[in-house]
């Protein structure tokens, strides 16, 4: 059994456990969507792993990837008649579960990822692989302004929380709403509003696509649709996994010189954490480290 207390402390041979329990929920992942003729591919720091390190960053704690919106909907609405195995739970927000998360994600049932950020949240506390919709950006200036608006007010009603390392300013602007609005009933209309919102303007014309859920840097920076036509599949650990036709250019925009490795002192898990069990279900741990 992996027990892991604090990933920023982690030997590299506890966040290697973790990273083996994320593959198999990747694993599984791929296998549902190639099944259900679904579209996916391998998003940021799990991307450049792909094509830096033919697998997970050695770092990594975590696993990222898009999907189409349409796709990323289908899987939501679907996946209790698209899964087979018990095991894996797909997880996001509504209106009785509040994940203070904006992408959903695949759980498995049977390990403990609790993040403090739901350590007072009934919720499935299972190590995960995070789902994030691409959508495409809105035509005109005042069409494409509503589809922002509506996801900074989104992300911030959906993820009820101050942001990290974003500076004072944007602490305060994303402090004011959620002072002002307290209940997590009248949150959840707003964020469902606002998402309803910003997709009914998303228009598959467009030459781009936008991250509407993961930042506000990414609300504001347009993708070209091109670099997601297709996908070529890549060395990933043990498997073959997709990444954009495009991902050079997108990596390239995103991260700058992507296959250069990063100074010493920013290798290190990003995830606050109060305990990780990679054999532990969650629930055993309900009323000890979360839900006290």
């Amino acid at each position: 059994m992996t027990k892991i207390m604090d990933l920023s402390n982690a030997t590299p041979e506890e966040v290697r456990q973790l990273q083996i329990k994320e593959l198999e929920i990747l694993v599984y992942l791929k296998e549902v969507c190639q099944k259900n003729n679904l579209q996916f591919f391998l998003a940021g720091g799990s991307c450049i792993g792909a094509l830096r390190h033919e697998g997970f960053i050695p770092w990594d704690d975590d696993v990222d990837i898009f999907m189409p919106r349409d796709d990323y909907e289908k899987l939501a609405k679907n996946w209790e008649d698209f899964s087979d195995n018990s095991k894996y739970s797909l997880c996001k927000s509504d209106s009785s579960h509040t994940y203070k998360h904006a992408a959903m994600t695949v759980n498995d049932n049977e390990t403990t990822f609790i993040n403090f950020r739901t350590i007072d949240q009934d919720v499935n506390q299972g190590i995960a692989v995070d789902i994030i919709p691409m959508d495409y950006l809105a035509d005109g200036f005042f069409k494409r302004s509503w589809q922002r608006l509506n996801a900074v007010l989104f992300s911030i009603f959906i993820n009820q929380r101050l942001p990290d390392n974003q500076g004072k300013v944007l602490r305060a602007l994303t402090g004011l709403p959620l002072w002002l609005v307290k209940g997590e009933s009248a949150r959840y209309k707003i964020w469902n509003y606002c998402e309803k919102q910003m997709i009914k303007y998303s228009n598959p014309d467009s030459k781009s696509m936008v991250e509407l859920v993961t930042g506000l840097s990414a609300i504001f920076r347009p993708i070209s649709k091109k670099w997601f036509d297709s996908a070529v599949y890549k060395k990933f650990e043990n498997t073959e996994m997709p990444v954009p036709v495009g991902y050079d250019e997108y990596l390239t925009l995103i991260f700058g010189n992507y296959m250069e490795m990063p100074p010493e002192s920013s290798r290190k898990a990003k995830h606050h954490t109060a305990i990780i069990d990679t054999e532990v279900p969650f629930e055993e741990y309900k009323g000890t480290y979360y839900l006290k």
